[in-house]
Parts: C-alpha cells; sequence; structure tokens
C-alpha cells in the first residue's frame, strides 16, 4: 500500500533534525572577509554550536518520505569532502564571467575623471592576474581561473578599458551582430522559446494562441530591421516586438476565453508594421 501511493494522504508524526539556530535571523556586516555578499547567517554560526535538535513533525506520508530522504542523504555525504571538492574545482576548473564590462570603460569622449569606473577596473585587476580570495568554505586563489569579459561596446571601445586590463584578457573576438534568421532561430528553437511562453501564458484564460510560419518571419524580420534602423539591442528586441504584437489579446484574454487566435503575417503587419516604420515611435516603444 505504500509503494502504490495509497498512503499518501494519511498523516503520520516522524521525528526529524533540526539546526538549533535555523530560525536565527541574517544581518550584514559591510566588508567582512568571507561572508556571503556581506550577509551573516546566525543560524549557521550557532547551529553548529549547539548541534542539532530533534522535534516531532506532523505530516502526509508523501511528505515524511521526501523528508526522511533528504535527511538521510545529508547524513550519507562527507561534508568535509564535499567543500575540498568545491574548492579545488573551483581553483583549478572555475569560470568567472562578467558582463557588461563595456560599462565601465573610461570613455575618451567624456570630459572629466571617471573615477568611479577606473576605480572597478583596479580592483579587478589582481583578481584576474591571480589572488587569494577568502570565503566562509576557505581560501579560494584565482591564478586558474578563465576570467571571461563580454559588452556590446556601442558607446566606448576596448581600447578605453585601462591598458593594465587589456593586458591581461589578452584573447578578444569580435562576434557578429545577429541577423534575421539567427533572431528567427532563437524564437522558434529554444525549449521555453518566446512563442511558447505566451501560448502558455494564454491557455491561463483558456486562450490558444496560433503562430503560423509566415508570422515568425515577419516577426523576426521585424526585430532585425528595428534593430538595424534604431538601435542594435540583439535578441532583445524581439521580446518588445512580441509584447507589443500580443498586447491586444492580452488585455482581453479574459473575454475570449475559448477562442483559437490565428497569428500570421497580416496581423503582425497590422499591430506593429506602421510603428516599425515610424523610426520616433519604436525609438520610445519598440
Amino acid at each position: 500500500m505504500l509503494r502504490d501511493g495509497s498512503l499518501s494522504d494519511k498523516e503520520v508524526d516522524i521525528e526529524v533534525s533540526e539546526s538549533a539556530g535555523s530560525s536565527l535571523p541574517t544581518f550584514e556586516i559591510p566588508g567582512m572577509p568571507g561572508a556571503q555578499m556581506g550577509m551573516v547567517n546566525l543560524g549557521d554560526m550557532f547551529g553548529k554550536a549547539f548541534g542539532e535538535q530533534k522535534s516531532i513533525k506532523r505530516m502526509s506520508v508523501e511528505e515524511s518520505y521526501e523528508a526522511l530522504m533528504a535527511e538521510e542523504s545529508d547524513r550519507l555525504l562527507d561534508q568535509d569532502l564535499v567543500v575540498r571538492t568545491a574548492l579545488e574545482n573551483a581553483r583549478n576548473d572555475g569560470i568567472v564571467f562578467i558582463d557588461e564590462i563595456d560599462k565601465i570603460c573610461a570613455r575618451s569622449d567624456r570630459l572629466g575623471a571617471d573615477v568611479s569606473r577606473e576605480g572597478v577596473q583596479r580592483d579587478l585587476l589582481p583578481l584576474i592576474e591571480g589572488t587569494t580570495v577568502t570565503t566562509k568554505h576557505g581560501a579560494v586563489t584565482t591564478d586558474h581561473i578563465l576570467f571571461i569579459a563580454s559588452g556590446a561596446f556601442h558607446l566606448a571601445k576596448p581600447a578605453d578599458l585601462l591598458p593594465e586590463l587589456q593586458g591581461r584578457l589578452p584573447i578578444r573576438v569580435e562576434l557578429n551582430s545577429l541577423a534575421r534568421d539567427d533572431l528567427k532561430k532563437i524564437l522558434t528553437e529554444p525549449e521555453n522559446n518566446l512563442i511558447r511562453q505566451y501560448r502558455a501564458l494564454m491557455e491561463t484564460e483558456n486562450v490558444t494562441l496560433d503562430f503560423s510560419d509566415c508570422a515568425i518571419d515577419a516577426v523576426s524580420d521585424l526585430a532585425a530591421e528595428v534593430n538595424h534602423a534604431i538601435e542594435n539591442i540583439g535578441a532583445r528586441r524581439l521580446h518588445t516586438v512580441m509584447e507589443k504584437l500580443l498586447e491586444e489579446i492580452s488585455f482581453e484574454a479574459a473575454d475570449r476565453s475559448g477562442e483559437t487566435i490565428t497569428i500570421d503575417a497580416a496581423y503582425v503587419e497590422a499591430r506593429v508594421g506602421d510603428l516599425a516604420k515610424d523610426t520616433d515611435l519604436s525609438k520610445f516603444i519598440l
């Protein structure tokens, strides 16, 4: 009966482990070395001192199975070995990805000194060059960690970075802008693509969306066109075009329960086409 789920709804009392400090709050100590994001969890500090306490809790058989499995799994793990392995992997196989690095460039066309931007760059220098970072699990050396930085560099250029930072990032790769075919692939190929997300969203209101192939082509064309004409923000343009395309349907979805709405090229042109051609409006809406 237990295996076939017949007892899943029955309630039982079980004894489970509970850390003595688990109910204690967290507080922030700015700049404290080893703290995760500057936060200190009192439960972590006092829980080890007081040890684990047992408490009896009432729950369903299904919930008790999950709780006991989790407790037994934790008991089988060698936490010291887990920490040592994690530190070793971080030191030798770690990858740090720094996005939007162009935002900390001290641009040459600016008047005055960009002190804060230069300061951030100088703080990155020892990390990339190789230093030891203290964490609550132990020291991590960054000598063998791979650092990857990326940025659009629309308003700045890589040469605006500090020469020392450029020297520590020696390999430079320039990526091509997303073309219309790339945008179409992004719109259709990922498992949780935008079209599937909007279909699922409308299904909560019992509205079925049917996207034709020509509609997908039209959305891709519009996104590429607006990117080229105004500002190239890449695949994020698909979000704004799709949101504007389905704005009216989203607003009226509750009143159109049970309907199947077909999105074709004509529908895309009627809802977004004229707007995309108006540069001033596109700049603020799309």
